[in-house]
């Protein structure tokens, strides 16, 4: 821990003593005002996190560790542009991907930066129309039906997650789909529903040299190639991608190929023009609305106090789970289908970003990052592994996410599925006793001695702390707002824990390997230096 911090965590240490011992169902039972007291709305948004194991005092000294942490000052140096991602000396300045026109300039080494943006941003308008529209024709003549999006880790999970989020807002006449997986099998089996005259590849890739998305890329212009000849690959590839001459070598147009830059994080892009295939899938005014409530959530973490900012309040939660509590894991449970890969977008935006065990000078940390991540769409989590959670003995803390109304509203769904959200976080926090459970199975007219038997089974400790966060509804606006809220907390986290959460060396590492294995595997080098196992698994791949 920093030392400008260590009296504020002492000051933590000595809170959760207080409550160590404290279930959440009597914290209930003796403050009739906890939910109005710990819950913050912003925005028709509600964040009640009552059931969390915090008391007032709890909150305060988390609050302080905003300040003691330096926060506010740290968000500032943020919004200037200053090289906070210091071990690759760039700037993170996702935000002015979502900046309006109009309302001042984002500076980045002393150039403002929004004229790139918004030329860009008209870029992606005009092509949707040329798209929407079927003036964009294939090389047959024929228009448009099916997007391929071919891209890995940030360009692939954000949009591929908006793209299914949003789908009540799809475009009724075009198809998008997602590549990214080195196995064949992930391309093979997309490309084996379309027609290569009516389908365009978005390949997304900044160097243009990612070795699972050109592998993927390479695959798919042989198999256009092979149907329509050398000259369709102009007319059925664009790309997103910074390196100008490798995207003409693949034989795309520079015309055609989209930029971003670098200060913008691949995990952070989705606002950039590796958006692009969710501006095909959804249409250009429904891309501004998302990139409003983004902006809408800037705002209110830029401005709000800590004790009603809402990424503040996530990510000071979560280090008292973490740091505190000793929780090494995190459930992430949205009840909405359509917010299905939102756990496994988060997982990269959380675990890539503050997976770190060195602090900003270099020095080893002396405390646990960023928690394990996991969890699933309800009610499909309900009868997976919920059961771990009510009685597996483990400290997992757990965050719903639902919606007041839906975004597919067929009769007598939604009123169900709210109910087993608020049934299950209820659940998690009260338990069911020993003696609760013997009058139940009494009361239903079960003998005594079957009583006995039965009782320690259907008991349950409670005491999981959860969130909830209710959303007025799943729709652009407020899609937006909802991933930069999950930015926002990442970046709090990563200046509480003194760490960078912009760099991500430990994926770097594993590319270097696997490119120093390649030519072994495939017989074009010795398999001289290796340790046995990897020598081994390659020998008997090869035989």
């Amino acid at each position: 821990m920093k030392t400008v911090t260590a009296a504020a965590w002492k000051a933590l240490a000595s809170e959760a003593e207080s409550i160590r011992g404290v279930h959440l169902r009597d914290m209930f039972a003796a403050d009739a005002q906890r939910f109005s007291s710990l819950s913050v709305r912003w925005n028709d948004w509600l964040l009640d996190y009552s059931k969390q194991r915090v008391a007032a005092a709890c909150m305060e000294r988390l609050h302080q560790l905003w300040h003691a942490a330096e926060v506010p000052g740290w968000i500032a140096r943020m919004r200037a542009g200053e090289a906070i991602n210091h071990t690759e000396k760039r700037a993170a300045l996702h935000i002015a991907l979502r900046h309006p026109a109009g309302k001042g300039p984002i500076m980045h080494a002393g150039r403002d930066v929004m004229p790139d943006v918004l030329r860009e941003l008209d870029r992606m308008r005009d092509f949707a129309a040329q798209i929407h529209g079927r003036h964009w024709r294939g090389a047959t003549g024929e228009p448009i039906t099916d997007i391929v999006n071919i891209g890995i880790g940030g360009s692939d999970l954000g949009p591929r997650m908006a793209t299914q989020a949003l789908a009540a807002f799809r475009h009724p006449e075009l198809t998008v789909h997602y590549v990214a997986n080195l196995d064949g099998a992930d391309l093979a089996t997309v490309l084996a529903g379309l027609q290569p005259r009516t389908t365009l590849f978005v390949i997304a890739s900044k160097t243009f040299t990612t070795q699972e998305t050109m592998q993927n890329a390479a695959s798919a212009r042989h198999w256009l190639v092979r149907a329509l000849g050398e000259a369709a690959v102009a007319r059925h590839f664009v790309a997103v991608s910074t390196n100008l001459a490798e995207v003409a070598r693949f034989g795309i147009d520079p015309a055609n190929a989209f930029a971003f830059w670098d200060w913008v994080g691949g995990r952070y892009s989705l606002w950039s023009a590796i958006g692009l295939p969710l501006v095909l899938a959804v249409g250009f005014d429904h891309f501004r609305q998302f990139l409003a409530g983004a902006h809408a959530m800037d705002e209110h973490f830029f401005s709000a106090p800590v004790a009603e900012n809402l990424p503040g309040l996530l990510a000071l939660l979560e280090i008292w789970n973490t740091n505190v509590l000793g929780a090494d894991n995190r459930a992430l449970l949205p009840y909405s289908q359509s917010l299905a890969l939102l756990p496994r977008y988060l997982q990269q935006l959380e675990m890539e970003s503050n997976g770190k065990q060195v602090d900003r000078q270099g020095r080893p940390l002396d405390c646990v990052t960023a928690p394990i991540l996991w969890g699933e769409a309800g009610t499909n989590g309900q009868h997976a592994f919920y059961q771990l959670i009510h009685q597996g003995g483990r400290l997992v803390p757990c965050e719903f996410i639902a919606c007041r109304q839906p975004d597919f509203a067929l009769p007598g769904h939604h009123e169900k599925l709210l109910a087993n959200c608020f049934a299950q976080s209820e659940a998690l926090m009260r338990g069911k006793t020993l003696a609760e459970t013997t009058a139940e199975l009494t009361a239903g007219g079960t003998s005594p001695e079957q009583v006995a038997a039965l009782a320690p089974y259907r008991s349950f400790p409670g005491n999981q702390p959860s969130t909830t966060l209710l959303l007025p509804r799943l729709d652009p606006f407020n899609l937006g707002a909802l991933l930069a809220l999950y930015e926002h907390k990442v970046f709090v986290q990563s200046i509480v824990w003194d760490i960078n959460p912009f760099d991500q060396w430990g994926v770097e590492y594993g590319k270097q390997l696997a490119n120093r294995l390649l030519p072994i595997i495939e017989g074009k080098a010795p398999a001289a230096g290796l340790d046995s196992s990897t020598a081994g698994l390659i020998s008997a791949c090869k035989s």
